[in-house]
């Protein structure tokens, strides 16, 4: 009776046992996966912040965009013979296909969306960018804003730019050297250059031209020299063909 009773008990405390374990197993599992499901949101949080906020963040102007930022887009894409619509601020197809063409042309992610990179490119910076952010072309941008300045400052501001542009067509000719540098500081090129006035701070006017210029506008008409007829002394230039004539410069190729 003794040995039935104490059976008894050693099996009850066996199954006391066997569920107390079961409890602690149990509960380590629901730890565990609680654990696994926190990572798994963690891991989707940060995914999420890195690839799509980045993305949003770098994504300022796109398809259905208003506003003055737009409205900056269409115009400097419609002077540089990108954009053939309306300046309405209104970012539509034929806005977003100019974007596109303007991207191809300047080395850029050809996606239509006026991004970071394709803003700077622009030269247009707002508060979703920093002010911070330069081109790759900073160096180019501040040797021809110099030389702007030295050659051209007082002339309208087509032709400041137009000045700009000459170097560029230089740098695209194989009878010139294929870089701003090369070209601005070719023996004879340029009178800054010569009088030192190449050295000179330059003006936002001239910083501005040299920019346009090197986001394409080119109201020279792809001409690669340019003089003033009122003091120019070498015959040699008059012979050249003249593109267009803006304010005291004849542009030439």
């Amino acid at each position: 009776m003794k040995n039935f009773i104490k059976n008894i008990f050693i099996k009850n405390d066996f199954e006391k046992s066997s569920f107390t374990k079961k409890n602690i197993i149990s509960k380590n599992e629901k730890r565990i996966i609680a654990v696994i499901i926190l990572f798994i949101t963690f891991t989707i949080f940060v995914f999420y912040n890195i690839f799509f906020r980045n993305n949003e963040a770098e994504a300022l102007s796109k398809y259905g965009s208003r506003g003055n930022e737009v409205i900056q887009i269409q115009t400097k894409l419609k002077r540089w013979g990108y954009y053939n619509g309306s300046i309405d601020g209104i970012y539509g197809s034929k806005t977003q296909s100019a974007v596109r063409y303007f991207q191809s042309k300047n080395g850029l992610t050809v996606d239509g969306i006026a991004g970071k990179n394709t803003l700077a490119a622009m030269g247009i910076y707002s508060s979703s960018s920093s002010s911070g952010s330069s081109s790759n072309n900073s160096n180019d941008l501040n040797l021809l804003s110099r030389l702007v300045y030295g050659e051209s400052r007082g002339e309208p501001y087509a032709g400041q730019v137009a000045v700009a542009a000459v170097v560029l067509n230089r740098v695209k000719s194989s009878s010139f050297p294929n870089s701003v540098a090369g070209v601005i500081y070719q023996s004879g090129a340029f009178d800054a250059v010569s009088d030192g006035q190449i050295n000179l701070s330059p003006n936002s006017t001239a910083k501005k031209a040299a920019q346009d210029a090197l986001n394409g506008w080119d109201p020279s008409y792809g001409a690669i020299y340019y003089f003033n007829p009122n003091t120019a002394t070498n015959k040699w230039i008059w012979s050249r063909p003249m593109t267009v004539t803006i304010g005291k410069h004849r542009f030439c190729k």
